[in-house]
This record gives structure tokens, sequence and C-alpha cells, in this order.
């Protein structure tokens, strides 16, 4: 049980990525909180055994790089929510672990395509029924990766790397309208998605947190939930950091 157990009351989230990982955590906890939830997610089983085990309210299986079903499951969320208070863009692919010169160009495409287009279109969509309301807080799942960039990974480091500039550039349109978005960027924390890296890969990333240790998920979880929340008032196009001390900019 949540020690902020009515700090979602009256509240609705959609959060992509839904069915697994960090996303499923969020709405989790979410839904522990008061929060009535939609679940994004490509993977229709894992959504509907997600939906089930977290409390969501709605679910939408979809391919968030496919603008005409972002909107589709946005008119559909809202019709089932009846609003849209909080939005976390959490869906993300790692792609091919070479480097750049190697770089197969289906795999580039498809990570930029999901991790940046898509939660561009999520945020597209969305952003207009907030501005109406007044009111909304808007989550976007980046990486150290898009700080620092990591060796073999330039795709998903590329990715990461315009969503920061592109809540940037979110937070600052939307400063002073009643809705707030940042990003979060953290290390590697342990989650489904370290099953599309090589052992190799997770050891180097291991080794550049100074805490000397992967991140758990409810560290990401919580700051998440804070970023989502009314307590985030004076903070916007930001990044808050879960990273065990890897980047403190």
């Amino acid at each position: 049980m949540s020690v902020y157990a009515d700090r979602f009351a009256g509240r609705t989230a959609v959060i992509t990525g839904g069915a697994s990982g960090l996303g499923k955590d969020t709405a989790k906890r979410l839904v522990a909180e008061g929060a009535k939830v939609a679940l994004w997610d490509l993977n229709a089983d894992a959504l509907k055994e997600a939906a089930e085990e977290v409390g969501a309210s709605f679910t939408y299986a979809l391919d968030v790089s496919d603008q005409a079903a972002v909107a589709a499951a946005t008119k559909a969320s809202l019709e089932a929510l009846g609003k849209i208070d909080v939005l976390v863009n959490s869906a993300g692919i790692t792609g091919a672990t070479v480097p750049v010169h190697e770089f197969p160009l289906d795999s580039w495409k498809r990570v930029i395509d999901i991790n940046l287009n898509g939660l561009f279109y999520c945020c597209r969509e969305v952003v207009p029924h907030m501005l109406a309301a007044g009111y909304g807080r808007i989550v976007n799942v980046a990486s150290v990766a898009g700080k620092e960039g990591n060796p073999n990974a330039s795709a998903y480091s590329a990715s990461k790397a315009g969503v920061i500039g592109l809540t940037k550039s979110l937070g600052k349109e939307l400063a002073g309208k009643g809705v707030i978005a940042n990003a979060l960027t953290p290390a590697t924390f342990e989650s489904p998605i370290l099953a599309q890296l090589p052992q190799s890969q997770v050891d180097y990333m291991r080794g550049k947190i100074p805490m000397g240790r992967l991140g758990e998920i409810h560290e990401s979880t919580a700051m998440v939930c804070f970023m989502a929340s009314e307590e985030c008032s004076f903070t916007t196009a930001a990044t808050f950091d879960t990273s065990g001390g890897r980047t403190t900019f």
C-alpha cells in the first residue's frame, strides 16, 4: 500500500508501454494512489495480464509509431476515462548493439519511430485536451544514454537525446498554462528491456554507475509518480535523474 493513498484521487492517466517494466510498475502505483489508468502497449496478451494485475480501467493495443493509431487510442481513452490528466510516455526499445558504421538501417528507423516519433505523436494528440482542461502532467521517459551516449547504442542514445530536447521545448511552450512536462533520465535498472541487450552491454552500463549497482524499478517509479502529481508544480522542461550518480546534470 502506498503511503500516498489519495494522491491521485480523481485523476486519470495514460501510460504507454504499460504492459511491462516501468510502465506497468507506474500504473500499479498510480492505481494504488487513487488514479484511473489506461494502459497502451503493442503486446495485446501482456496488456490484458498487466491490466488485471494493476487494476487498470482501460487498455488499448497499438503501435505508438502509427500516428493514426495513437489518435484513435487517445479518443478511446478519453471516452473511457472522461479526461486525461497524466501522460506517461514509457514505451521504448533498445535496437541493435553494434557500432554506428554497422548499424542496420531497419533497426535505426524502428528505434527512432518508437522512442522519439511515437512519443511525439502521443504528446501531440493528448496535449490539446490538457490545455482545454487547464491541467496536465507529462512524463517522458528518456535515459542517461541521451545525455552521455552509450557506445554501440547510437540509435537508442540519439532517440533519448531527442526525447530530452523535445521535453525542454514542450515544457517551455506549456509553461503557465497548467500543463507541466518533464523527462526522467534513469540509468540501467532491472527491467524486461535488458533482455534485448547482450550481457556485455549491461555490464558496461553497470560499471558506469558510481553506486556500483543497477537501479531498482521502484526507485524510478517513485520519481515518475512525483513528476505526474500536483506536487510537481514549479518544475517543467527539466530532467529528473535516477542514475546512481552517473549523470548529475
